[in-house]
């Protein structure tokens, strides 16, 4: 029989990756902020109880870093309250949940890159939220897989790489921090992994042991936002897109040059083997990714 799938924030980036890659696995039911808003405790709870799904995966979240700072009750209410409201209602039905969280969990004062047995530290509210966020699932829910991730950017939807490819239309130099490092992670590789391991999930006998918890999901490599920023002006134009800018214009300079309300940990990396050792799954590097992703946007319009 097929399992029933249900995702919580079909039009993200995210969200839109995975009704491609967790379609084959059963029948999807992919919902918006429209039906599911999640700072609506009962529109969560309806939603569950009349889809009854055998997975819940919650790709929505509440993203904006620089807002989360005065807006802070609706960053906590939905990255935590409603993540850990649908741990619940999924435990309420034997249901598993799949959680999302961020590496902004971490202060980024660690040499090299972040473990599952670090301990987090975020600089954030919306750090603390994502925090508490998976906090709530791993408590309520024992059948749960959270999986932090990295400077997530996807074809659709918005991202550094989309806000990029606009600023690179214009005659302008740009300036670009240098000084923070992270691994740009593809919704579509994050989609991909899960649907890999919730195939390993699905295939397992009743009542078989799994390996659930949390697990780092992440592009392999590095960059700095200024080093990304610069691929990004490469690729670009080797893929066709209208760009005025080249990594020439593209002016490196420190964190404390561009101040912004939220800090940033400098370290954003994170050590992904746990998931490569659980589920063989190869990651790609950034670059790959990133190149993928900038072909793929031509395409779009070309056709468009």
């Amino acid at each position: 029989m097929s399992k029933k799938i249900l995702v919580i924030g079909r039009d993200g980036q995210l969200g839109f990756e995975l009704r491609r890659s967790l379609a084959p696995l059963g029948a999807v039911v992919a919902v918006g902020r429209g039906e599911c808003d999640l700072t609506y405790p009962l529109q969560i709870a309806r939603l569950v109880r009349r889809e009854k799904p055998d997975i819940i995966v919650n790709a929505a979240a509440y993203t904006a870093v620089e807002r989360a700072e005065e807006d802070t009750v609706r960053a906590m209410r939905v990255n935590a309250e409603a993540a850990g409201e649908l741990a619940a209602l999924a435990a309420d039905r034997g249901a598993l949940i799949v959680h999302y969280s961020s590496d902004y969990v971490f202060d980024g004062a660690k040499a090299g890159a972040y473990d599952e047995q670090d301990a987090p530290a975020p600089l954030n509210a919306y750090g603390r939220s994502k925090l508490a966020g998976e906090q709530a699932v791993r408590a309520i829910n024992p059948a749960h897989l959270v999986f932090r991730t990295s400077w997530v950017y996807g074809v659709f939807g918005n991202s550094f790489l989309k806000t990029m490819l606009m600023a690179l239309r214009q005659p302008e130099a740009l300036r670009v921090v240098s000084d923070q490092r992270g691994a740009p992670t593809g919704a579509a590789y994050i989609a991909d992994a899960t649907a890999l391991v919730l195939a390993r999930y699905l295939a397992l006998p009743a009542d078989s042991d799994f390996p659930f918890g949390l697990y780092h999901l992440a592009a392999t490599g590095d960059a700095s936002w200024h080093e990304y920023a610069c691929f990004i002006a490469q690729q670009a134009r080797r893929a066709g897109l209208a760009v005025t800018l080249t990594p020439g214009d593209i002016r490196a300079v420190p964190s404390d040059q561009y101040p912004t309300t939220a800090r940033r940990p400098a370290n954003s990396r994170l050590d992904c083997r746990l998931l490569a050792r659980t589920f063989g799954i190869r990651a790609p590097h950034w670059e790959e990714g990133v190149t993928h992703a900038l072909a793929a946007i031509a395409d779009s319009r070309n056709l468009a």
